[in-house]
């Protein structure tokens, strides 16, 4: 496989994952806006965990419900919005046709059409951003089901794992985001309203509840971070992510792939001598972003061993 085509596969389910997640973000943010007493404001901490609010500040001049949607749903000015994060995933879908199936091409066209057609006009919001999330979950599955599960599979694996882990510490920071200007909200009935949507953005108050049964922050952290057989948190998706891994060294057997294959190991090293009380005390915002920086290197890594030269990947 040239190197090319395992970049076009990673990148692909890379953005398609980023626009997945986006979708869960602004769906649990429009949601607090409603739910939230006094109208507590809900879409500054969207941009800032993206660190977006200087690129947002060039193109609108008011930080409100409309136009944040507007500039992360449809806006091809931002890089991150929901339509260029398809638009990107399904240009690089388009350049490996011949490596993915009929049926991947298809359902992806079909929501790229889907956004296309909407027009920057949303009428059931809640119902726009569910569709989002269940076609790139449809596509997820047609994935795993008609590819077959070789160097592209994984390629496409490791990609979007590593971006569902970042994402979820992106939704676990909008809480530092949120209650910092208003700490007395912590403990409140405010707050647990806001740690409820953050699973229900994730799909995760069914399974939390079955395990911990009421709301408490640091078993929520627990769950979301450290959880080890809830397949979105942080430690099931970068255990995963290193099968893959291990699955492309083995075939590539790249004598340069020891780094990535580190720093990930390294991560799930650490994670598993944690628990939820330990990250609260250390700092919520301070250990998510440390996280993200380690996730940022295993994407560099991968970025130098694998797609910085154009020769070929080949199975031994």
């Amino acid at each position: 496989m040239l190197s090319r085509v395992a970049e076009n596969i990673f990148w692909m389910q890379k953005y398609r994952e980023r626009a997945e997640n986006m979708a869960r973000l602004i769906d649990v943010s429009f949601n607090l806006n409603i739910e939230i007493p006094n109208g507590q404001h809900q879409w500054l901490p969207l941009l800032q965990v993206f660190g977006a609010q200087e690129s947002f500040s060039k193109y609108y001049k008011v930080i409100d419900m409309n136009s944040v949607l507007h500039f992360l749903t449809f806006d091809t000015r931002n890089p991150i919005s929901i339509f260029s994060c398809l638009s990107m995933s399904r240009e690089n879908a388009r350049s490996v046709r011949e490596i993915i199936t009929s049926d991947m091409w298809h359902e992806l066209n079909i929501l790229y059409i889907f956004l296309q057609q909407s027009n920057s006009k949303i009428d059931n919001h809640h119902a726009f951003y569910t569709r989002i999330k269940r076609q790139c979950q449809l596509f997820t599955g047609i994935s795993d089901t008609t590819l077959s599960h070789g160097l592209a599979w994984h390629f496409g694996r490791v990609g979007y794992l590593l971006e569902r882990a970042d994402m979820t510490s992106r939704l676990l920071d909008i809480k530092y985001f949120t209650l910092l200007p208003s700490p007395d909200f912590i403990g409140s009935p405010f707050d647990n309203i806001q740690w409820n949507a953050l699973l229900n953005s994730m799909s995760a108050l069914e399974m939390y509840r079955q395990k911990w049964h009421f709301i408490k922050p640091a078993n929520v952290v627990e769950f979301l971070v450290l959880d080890k057989e809830f397949p979105r948190s942080i430690f099931s998706c970068i255990v995963r992510a290193k099968e893959s891994l291990l699955a492309i060294m083995n075939i590539t057997r790249n004598a340069n792939a020891n780094k990535p294959f580190e720093i990930i190991t390294a991560i799930i090293e650490k994670l598993d001598g944690m628990n939820g009380e330990s990250i609260v005390n250390y700092g919520l915002h301070e250990f998510l972003d440390e996280l993200q920086k380690e996730f940022i290197a295993v994407n560099d890594g991968i970025s130098e061993v694998y797609f910085s030269f154009k020769e070929l990947v080949t199975q031994a």
